[in-house]
């Protein structure tokens, strides 16, 4: 057992699984800040967006967006 836990600490093939952690780490939070950042203009434009598409589905005479 304790050749186990020495081979485990002389190992260095986990500094790079290490560094993928922190990526996805720095990552998430840029999205994470971007979607603070932008959450209520990202809204809006959807919210819009999914009204002129009802609107113009429900126009009987075909002609949306003129």
């Amino acid at each position: 057992m304790t050749k186990f836990f020495a081979d485990f600490l002389r190992d260095e093939s986990g500094a790079s699984a290490a560094e993928y952690v922190i990526l996805v780490g720095v990552m998430g939070a840029l999205v994470a800040g971007g979607a603070f950042l932008f959450g209520d203009k990202l809204k809006t434009a959807m919210d819009t967006s999914g009204t002129l598409v009802v609107d113009c589905a429900a126009d009987a005479t075909g002609k949306c967006g003129n």
